[in-house]
């Protein structure tokens, strides 16, 4: 497509500032119909684009090497004609000058702009959170610097039973290590999941030797210079030479609040993923984009979206009439168990679990489910190890079925049978 060149060689026809995987994605949409429009890419972090799952996943438990997670390598940025500006975050927005300012005082004009800047670890505030063996996961350094303490027998104390923090557990565990959870609610995902489904990931890690210290917070972390201990509210001292911090993630909304871009629980766009400033997108963790299928705002924190959403935002920058309306959709591995999981259930659903199958066997499915006629209506569902089952489930979601719960929970009758 054609791009306005009437401000000047200084004008750039794409900005994409964000260095994970929603950015490398809307790269390769961008390309799809604009060959020639000049893209630059600015990141924080000194290093191409790359995945997140590895990071908690393959490559920390060694199953993959840490590379793998770039999404390309940086052959192939020249190759799409990419400026790269890794390294040098953007410092501000304005949104109406339709300028960028980076760290090192660069200003970049752009026709087009996206924010696919992320999210960001929530920080543990408690005495001795800065020691040595403190530890976070988001970025791939913190992944290679955990990987490496990881060793047999070290003792690792996770704060937080979230999906980061049980992956963790797993990872630690297979790697001979005694591991402890302290949760301060009654059960891990416990939002998310619910008592009776974070029951079931409670039980499946205490099975791998993981011990979990549920309604407990942190009062303090120990140690001179490097951590000893972790001190629990009730006063207990937990052993650590490692603790992993897990306990969310904020998205990273900065530029857009600076520039007067409206924000709720991210960067708000429509389902076309754009903001309403002129020429700015968002995808990504950061961006909280309207749901056709849902009737609502909604903002996912997993690959999916960052993979979908960031080749949908370079799509509609470059021009093509994109409508992003997904199912949710995650996954997560722990120990033999894989999983997952779609759809979305708003926070404050009083929604009933409907399980299919025996979760005592490691092998199951569980549906988020409101009543509605004489049925149930189906707002998410997941499955544990019942493999080829979740297009089904998106169907279930996605056309609203209002099915019979006894159906629903026989595993002899086909999910085909019910959407």
């Amino acid at each position: 497509m054609d791009t306005d060149t009437t401000a000047g060689p200084e004008r750039t026809a794409y900005v994409i500032v964000g260095g994970g995987l929603a950015a490398a994605k809307a790269i390769e949409g961008i390309r799809e119909s604009d060959t020639a429009g000049s893209i630059v890419l600015v990141t924080e972090e000194d290093r191409l684009p790359y995945e997140r799952p590895p990071l908690s996943k393959g490559a920390l438990k060694g199953d993959d090497e840490l590379e793998s997670a770039y999404t390309h390598d940086r052959d192939w940025y020249a190759e799409h004609d990419v400026e790269l500006r890794l390294g040098t975050p953007a410092t501000s927005l304005d949104a109406e000058a339709h300028t960028l300012t980076l760290s090192d005082g660069t200003v970049l004009t752009y026709e087009r702009l996206l924010l696919a800047t992320g999210s960001s670890a929530r920080a543990l505030e408690v005495p001795g959170a800065d020691l040595d063996g403190v530890l976070y996961l988001r970025e791939m350094q913190e992944s290679e610097a955990l990987k490496a303490r990881l060793t047999d027998g070290a003792r690792v104390v996770v704060v937080g039973a979230g999906w980061i923090g049980l992956e963790v557990a797993a990872a630690a565990r297979e790697a001979g290590c005694p591991v402890t959870v302290v949760e301060p609610q009654a059960a891990p995902l416990l939002g998310v999941m619910g008592e009776q489904v974070g029951a079931w990931f409670a039980e499946l890690h205490r099975g791998h030797g993981v011990e979990f210290r549920f309604g407990e917070g942190v009062e303090r972390i120990e140690g001179d210079g490097a951590v000893t201990g972790v001190v629990t509210r009730s006063g207990d001292t937990l052993p650590a030479d490692v603790v992993v911090v897990g306990v969310g993630i904020t998205p990273n909304t900065g530029l857009a609040e600076g520039a007067g871009i409206r924000t709720d629980n991210g960067i708000v766009t429509d389902s076309s993923l754009r903001t309403a400033a002129d020429g700015v997108w968002a995808a990504g963790d950061v961006a909280s984009w309207r749901s056709v299928t849902l009737g609502t705002n909604v903002r996912v924190e997993h690959w999916a979206n960052a993979n979908d959403g960031g080749l949908a935002a370079g799509r509609s920058m470059a021009g093509q009439d994109v409508t992003y309306d997904p199912v949710p959709f995650f996954f997560s591995d722990q120990y033999d168990v894989g999983l997952e999981y779609a759809g979305h259930v708003a926070r404050g659903t009083d929604a009933e679990v409907v399980l299919r199958g025996k979760p005592s066997d490691n092998e199951f499915m569980a549906f988020w489910v409101v009543p509605e006629g004489e049925g149930v209506r189906v707002l998410a569902g997941m499955h544990v190890n019942v493999w080829d089952t979740i297009d089904d489930v998106q169907r279930l979601v996605r056309d609203r079925t209002v099915v019979e719960r006894d159906r629903l929970a026989d595993p002899d009758v086909a999910l085909s049978e019910l959407t």
